[in-house]
């Protein structure tokens, strides 16, 4: 049985179960933060805009934590981290709705008609629609329930869209930066979000390559098998002579 004493102390911390709730109420202080700034009346000159910006920031920040927890627990061994990644991307799908919430409601007046005005103003918007569409299918399905209903193997292939919403997002947010002529920070988000896609994609090519290899290494061995067992003569007079001696045995039995 395995004890604290004999954890080393990272590990220790994961598996104790004050983390998860630390870690839950840390999710949500940007939002707490957020609602602070409005209640005092400190949201700035263009409150709206701090709203949108602030959130769909934290949407984005949340993905990438999200998506940096299989490569943290593959190169640390910490398996511990994986019983994280839901709650993260829970938390990613909330404040992508409370980001295009605030779009719609604060910017457009929860009107369609302006909504689609601003699509076509700022086609931007429609890649943040984009990556909160596909982000809806993987948090309705996170439950263990779902899970179950849908199978490991579809459930798994389901939820790799969360790459493409990375990906959908990071572009969201460097086209709008683009109009502004500030693509600074988008750029440490697309490097970010490249490194921990590179990492998958190396991984996956290597054990595509072990996989290869194995199934090289068996495929000689049958036919090595097949012809030692075609090559050996010996083999075969032995087998004849064995079949002989039951033969005669056979026989000799018979005449007694």
């Amino acid at each position: 049985m395995t004890t604290a004493s004999s954890l080393s102390l990272p590990r220790w911390v994961l598996r104790s179960r004050a983390v998860k709730p630390l870690l839950f109420v840390l999710c949500l202080l940007p939002f707490a933060g957020l609602f602070w700034r409005g209640w005092t009346n400190d949201l700035g000159p263009n409150p709206e805009q701090t709203v949108i910006w602030t959130t769909g920031l934290w949407a984005l920040r949340l993905l990438l934590i999200t998506l940096s927890v299989t490569p943290l627990r593959k190169l640390t061994g910490w398996a511990e981290l994986a019983r994280f990644r839901r709650m993260f991307g829970l938390f990613v799908f909330f404040y992508a709705l409370l980001h295009f919430t605030a779009w719609l409601g604060l910017v457009n007046g929860f009107s369609v008609d302006m909504a689609l005005r601003d699509v076509v103003k700022h086609p931007f918007v429609l890649a943040g629609m984009t990556a909160l569409l596909l982000m809806t299918p993987l948090a309705l399905t996170s439950t263990n329930g779902m899970i179950r209903r849908l199978g490991a193997r579809r459930w798994q292939a389901l939820h790799r869209l969360v790459y493409l919403v990375g990906v959908v997002a990071v572009f969201h947010f460097w086209w709008g930066k683009l109009a502004k002529n500030n693509t600074a920070s988008p750029t440490v988000y697309a490097l970010i979000l490249a490194l921990l896609l590179g990492l998958r994609l190396w991984w996956a090519w290597r054990a595509a390559q072990v996989r290869h290899a194995q199934l090289h290494r068996a495929q000689l061995h049958r036919a090595r098998a097949s012809d030692d067992q075609s090559n050996d003569p010996t083999g075969k007079q032995v087998g004849n002579q064995v079949g002989k001696q039951v033969t005669n045995q056979g026989k000799s039995r018979s005449l007694a």
